[in-house]
This record gives structure tokens, C-alpha cells and sequence, in this order.
């Protein structure tokens, strides 16, 4: 797709100027103008925010075109999200260019680029992976394995671990297989995966090289810890549409990517389900004729041939297969394959809506009388919390978290997400990302709560406090859809 300016756009009938970013890379069009329902979209919007209050982003793509395209606020354009398992279809493409470098080849045994580790038993099972074997999760292991957090050496962990079945013979998903891909990379080509990528796939694309985790031994993850945009998301299911194709330049070959986005193993037989519709080179089949990478919590891109389409997504919900059906039941219909007549109206209407996209605020229930700020003193807890310092009464009102290791500032939003970094992590956040949005008001007239998004994840965390006199009650529900709400220990307090 050759790159289109805005002098261009303008002459384009039907298309909208490009008023977004100067990063941005996909020309604006009214949905009609490439043959797609504006109210499709708007039902779309509908069915996400009356269904869900976790979806963080969407673009929508067609025939090269940004139809629609909205973030949630706090989330927003240029900030990068976690991508979990989305990771995997980029290391699946890292593959596919050593393959066409003659770096590797799929029928490489996994074992012979590791020779000096432990290799376990049955012998003849390992004597048996290939390569080919990783991308399609049939490593012959009947259960996914992980190592834990005293773990140093993640591929000797893999490589010690005995298969049940013939590698090729059985599917199972598997985050370690992809992560061996990874590993074997590096060991082949002297460079980490994120590394290998940047010339090849990131550069090209106008990608911004990703952060992306590492395990002890400095290999990136592979199979989950990749951090970008949703547009990166757009552009990497645009590159796969054009068949590895980009500006007119044959990046990686098509024959690899048919391959990689093809049937290679089956995972069920349900036709009702887009996670039996088979399996490639980390790339899920899906229902309709189209494919997909995800990740988990709601990580989506989405490519439909048959559509010339592209649907990105990043959330944060635990029900991945309900929002796919909203996709198929709102966006795949409003796909038409002929010219559809302008609809201005509808176009503005759907451009507003997209403007004022925002995650639900709390509603108020006023300030209790009496209720002061000040600085409560807070029982032994697991989370290490020594007190709380409000400062609730003040125009830009905010908390203060002191802890063993320091104190950290909370900025909490009144009509809107307050954006800030914090040093420490915030109680019970540990591991996740320091920079963070929060909100807050009072939901009752001796409840303060404090809603905190973690907006590079998609990660919620949820303060509640409960004055009564000079008594504290701290309440904390932790959002992450990989582990679904969990409310963590109460503590309790008394004001200095």
C-alpha cells in the first residue's frame, strides 16, 4: 500500500482530511466511501459500552482506509499496550524471515541448537521436535508448563520437561513453545528477537521499536511481554492482508504468510466457535474465512481477506469470545462489497461519538460532614502499607501511599483520569506498570473510592475507604482479566 499525504485525501470524494497525529499512517475515510455502514460502527460502540466498560481501543481498516478508529479514555493513541499473547504471531514473523534468510528452516530439531543443555526423556519424543513443531503447539506436551520465579534458565526448564506425545501428533497451547522460538532465534542469529525485528518488520512499518520482556538470561519472552499501539497492531494486520507485502516491497513471502495464517493443525471441530477453526504458525483461524492473532484480556487483530479488512482491538475483558461475536454480529455485516451512497450525517455523528470515547467515571454521593483530610495510621497488612495521607478537599485533589520503600503521590481525577507515574508500586500492583490514570469521588457520604488504571496493561485496580469517626476501612479489588476481580485483605486504619 503506497503511502497516501493529505493533499491527496482532500481530493478523494467521500474521504475526511487527516486530523489525527502526525504518526499516524492510514488516511481517514468516511466508512461509506469504502463501502461500509456508519451505523455498523455506532452499533459497535453501542454493544461494547452497554456489554463491556474494559475495551480500551479499536481501529477499524478497510480497503487501506481508517474508517473509524477511538480510544477510551485514559487510554489513548500513542501510549503502547501490553499485547500478552498477540506476542506471539510477531515471533511466528521473526520465524518466517530467518526461514527466508536460510537462517533456519522448519524442519530444524529443537534440541540441536541447545547442546549444552539437559535434554530429558523419552529421547526418542525430543529427537522428534522441529521447529515446525513450536509455531503449531503440537511439542507433544499434554499440559503447559511454566517455570516459576526461581527459575534462571527458562530453556533448560522447557528442554527438562518430558513430552507425552509424539511432537507433531498432539495441539496444545502452549506460551513456552513460543518462547523457545525466541530463544532459538537468538542462539541462531546472535541478535534478540526484538532486535532481529527492527530492521526486517518494526523500521519498515514505522513501528516504534517495542519494549519487549526478557526472561533471566536476556531472551525476549516471545510468547507474551510485547508493548505496542494499536495502529502497530493495525499496520501488522495490514502487512499480513498485503500478503507481506508493504509499499510496494516484498518483505516477507507470501508463501510464508499463507502458510502462517492457514490450517496447519486442528483444535476442535466446532463451527460455532472461533477457537476450533484451526491453528497455523501462531496465528489462531477464525470463523468467516478470516484469522487472527490475539492475546489475552481482549488483544485483537483480526484479518478478513474475504473483507479487505483489518480490525484491531486492545481490552482488558475476561470473555474474549463475546467480543469477537460482537465483531461478527456488528462490524462483519456492515461490510458490503458495493458502492454505498454518502452519509454525512451519519459520518459526523459517528466522528463525535469517536471523540468523546471514555471509560465510565464513578458517580458522586457528596462529602460526608466532618470528614477531613489527614493521615491515617494503618494496621499490619500484606501489602506493606504504613499509612494513608488524604488530600481529598484540595482543587486537584490527591493520595499519598507511604510504604516500607517510600511514598508515592496519587493524583486522583474528579471529572476525568488524572495521567501520572509513581515510583513504587501502588499497593497490590506489584509487577505492573508504574504510570498510571486514576479517578475518584465519593460514592456514598463515607466512601471515598479511588479507580486506578494501569493504562500501558489492562490492568484495574480499585481503592475503597470507608471513614467512621477516626476509624479507616481500606478496601482493594484488583481488575486483571487474566485472573479475573479479586478483593484483596481489608485493612484498617486510625487517624494521626
Amino acid at each position: 500500500m503506497a503511502k497516501r499525504y493529505i493533499f491527496s485525501l482532500l481530493l478523494l470524494t467521500g474521504c475526511m482530511p487527516l486530523l489525527a497525529q502526525p504518526t499516524a499512517y492510514f488516511p481517514k475515510s468516511a466508512p461509506e466511501a469504502q463501502s461500509m455502514v456508519s451505523d455498523s460502527i455506532l452499533s459497535f460502540i453501542d454493544r461494547v459500552e452497554a456489554e463491556f466498560d474494559v475495551v480500551h481501543s479499536f481501529m477499524i481498516i478497510r480497503h487501506g482506509y481508517s474508517v473509524a478508529e477511538g480510544w477510551w479514555a485514559p487510554y489513548e493513541r500513542e501510549a503502547p499496550h501490553i499485547m500478552h499473547s498477540l506476542s506471539k504471531s510477531f515471533t511466528s514473523t521473526a520465524i518466517g524471515f530467518a526461514v527466508q534468510e536460510g537462517v533456519l528452516t522448519l524442519d530444524d530439531l529443537v534440541v540441536s541448537f541447545f547442546p549444552d543443555k539437559t535434554i530429558g526423556k523419552p529421547h526418542q519424543y525430543w529427537n522428534q521436535m522441529r521447529i515446525r513443531d513450536l509455531l503449531t503447539m503440537n511439542t507433544g506436551h499434554a499440559e503447559e508448563r511454566w517455570p516459576d520465579a526461581t527459575t534462571e534458565d527458562w530453556a533448560q526448564f522447557f528442554l527438562g520437561t518430558e513430552p507425552d506425545f509424539m511432537p507433531g501428533t498432539h495441539f496444545r497451547y502452549n506460551s513456552m513453545a513460543t518462547y523457545m522460538l525466541s530463544a532459538i532465534l537468538q542462539r541462531a542469529t546472535g541478535e534478540k528477537l526484538v532486535d532481529y525485528l527492527e530492521p526486517r518488520l518494526f523500521q519498515p512499518l514505522g513501528i516504534p521499536k517495542p519494549d519487549w520482556k526478557t526472561c533471566p538470561d536476556g531472551v525476549n519472552t516471545g510468547g507474551w511481554g510485547l508493548q505496542v499501539r494499536t495502529e502497530d497492531i493495525a499496520k501488522f494486520g495490514q502487512f499480513y492482508l498485503q500478503k507481506g507485502k508493504w509499499e510496494g516491497e516484498q518483505l516477507l513471502s507470501g508463501d510464508w504468510v499463507e502458510m502462517a495464517t492457514s490450517k496447519q493443525v486442528s483444535n476442535g471441530s466446532d463451527p460455532a466457535n472461533d477457537w476450533a477453526q484451526g491453528y497455523g504458525f501462531q496465528f489462531w483461524r477464525c470463523r468467516h474465512n478470516a484469522y487472527r492473532g490475539d492475546g489475552a484480556c481482549g488483544q485483537y487483530c483480526i484479518v478478513m481477506p474475504e473483507q479487505d479488512a483489518v480490525i484491531a482491538i486492545t481490552s482488558g475483558t475476561p470473555d474474549m469470545h463475546r467480543l469477537l461475536q460482537v465483531v461478527w454480529e456488528t462490524l462483519l455485516p456492515g461490510m458490503k462489497d458495493k458502492p454505498l451512497f454518502s452519509q454525512p450525517e451519519k459520518d459526523a455523528e459517528l466522528r463525535e461519538r469517536l471523540k468523546g470515547l471514555r471509560l465510565p467515571l464513578l458517580a458522586s454521593g457528596g462529602v460526608k460532614a466532618g470528614v477531613e483530610d489527614g493521615t491515617y495510621r494503618l494496621k499490619d497488612n500484606n501489602a506493606g502499607l504504613k499509612a494513608v495521607r488524604f488530600r481529598l478537599q484540595h482543587a486537584e485533589p490527591y493520595l499519598v501511599f507511604e510504604t516500607g520503600a517510600g511514598t508515592d503521590t496519587l493524583w486522583v481525577g474528579k471529572e476525568t483520569y488524572r495521567k501520572g507515574t509513581v515510583a513504587h508500586p501502588l499497593p497490590y500492583t506489584e509487577n505492573l506498570e508504574p504510570e498510571v490514570a486514576a479517578h475518584g469521588g465519593w460514592i456514598s457520604p463515607a466512601a471515598y473510592e479511588a479507580r486506578v488504571y494501569l493504562y500501558h496493561s489492562p490492568a484495574r485496580v480499585t481503592y475503597t475507604f470507608n471513614f467512621e469517626g477516626d476509624k479507616l476501612t481500606m478496601k482493594t479489588d484488583l481488575h486483571q482479566a487474566l485472573l479475573g476481580r479479586r478483593d484483596l485483605e481489608v485493612i484498617t486504619g486510625q487517624r494521626e
